[in-house]
């Protein structure tokens, strides 16, 4: 089994045990272990994944980080794992301590769900005070499976990933900053804007509060048409020779494919994945619905997601292809009808 499906699975899991689960030994059985066994990490052989790691800070003795990955009977990696419903933000001046007393030259603070990975970029053994990469398991892409692939055992390559963890670090942080003024516009922002020829008149407090959601609106709008247009162009590449797609191209272009929408088809692959190849699942967006197909094959829907309406809900084709609804409050509702979806994609199989 592949990287990629070993973290989906696990990501799964973990969306269905969390409720569940409260303390941090059940947290390090059911979601660190197995994360740390998927990148090829023997968890249960001590002189490779030594559990109670002993890091004495200074005159006090006998601290213990919970895991050290050994390399040549060196630490190069220390990990700290907390309970799964743990705000991680609270503990990384624990790992701080660790850091300093050997020669790791990575750390991982984790709940189980979030991955936080440090090193000593800014200062030579002294833990950076910021990650350099943030991963989070139940929001899995491409992107951060392939970063992850850099600390499967076999690919480990310390210089490598140091010499790319920097870039890494301040790309991150500029992403989270991005984030916050698509959420948040701060004031200097939108008067950012309004000076490159938006408004012409004085930008007083009230005008900067009047085009905050202005702002916010447009540039969720903007990404969400990017993404579209990308996606589509993805699907529909190779085909425009004939006349009848060039129409439905046509047709297409009115249509904005949300994020959401999009979430939503990342959420029924992986519910797929496991019965069959993600490539053979396609979606065709409409004016009334967003469908999920197989083989691109427009009379073997597996199901139809609005999410548009203020009842936002599902549908599902039982075995005479009769649709059934569902009605759900978030995309991660979807989850719930795993059974239902598979067994709509069987009856085609």
């Amino acid at each position: 089994m592949e990287l990629d499906e070993k973290l989906y699975s696990l990501s799964e899991r973990i969306k269905q045990l969390k409720e569940k689960i409260q303390t941090e030994e059940a947290t390090k059985q059911s979601f660190i272990m197995p994360f740390f066994q998927a990148l090829g990490y023997d968890v249960f052989n001590p002189l490779e994944f030594v559990p109670e790691f002993t890091a004495d800070v200074g005159i006090k003795k006998g601290e213990k980080v919970d895991y050290a990955i050994l390399k040549d009977n060196e630490p190069i990696i220390l990990i700290e794992a907390k309970p799964c419903n743990d705000d991680l933000s609270k503990h990384d001046s624990q790992l701080f301590r660790y850091f300093g007393t050997t020669r790791a030259r990575f750390a991982i603070l984790t709940n189980g769900i979030i991955y936080k990975f440090f090193s000593d970029l800014d200062q030579p053994n002294i833990m950076d005070k910021k990650p350099f990469y943030i991963l989070d398991m139940e929001n899995l892409s491409e992107q951060s499976i392939a970063y992850v692939e850099k600390f499967i055992k076999a690919n480990l390559d310390i210089d490598n990933i140091l010499n790319t963890a920097s870039d890494l670090k301040y790309l991150n942080l500029t992403k989270l900053a991005f984030k916050e003024l698509m959420e948040n516009p701060s004031d200097e922002f939108v008067r950012l804007l309004l000076n490159t020829g938006i408004y012409d008149g004085v930008k007083n407090q009230k005008v900067i509060d009047k085009f905050k959601p202005i702002t916010k609106r447009a540039m969720n709008q903007y990404i969400n048409e990017k993404l579209s247009s990308k996606f589509k162009e993805t699907l529909t590449s190779g085909d425009n020779e004939k006349d009848e797609d060039i129409e439905d191209s046509k047709e297409e272009s009115k249509i904005v494919t949300t994020i959401d929408e999009l979430n939503s088809y990342a959420i029924v692959k992986s519910i797929l994945r496991k019965e069959i190849e993600p490539q053979r699942i396609f979606y065709k967006d409409t004016e009334s619905y967003f469908g999920i197909l197989l083989d691109n094959n427009i009379r073997k829907w597996i199901l139809r997601i609005n999410l548009n309406s203020r009842n936002k809900h599902i549908i599902i084709p039982d075995e005479n292809k009769k649709g059934i609804r569902y009605d759900i409050d978030t995309i991660d509702d979807i989850y719930n009808y795993e059974k239902e979806i598979i067994d709509s994609l069987k009856r085609y199989m």
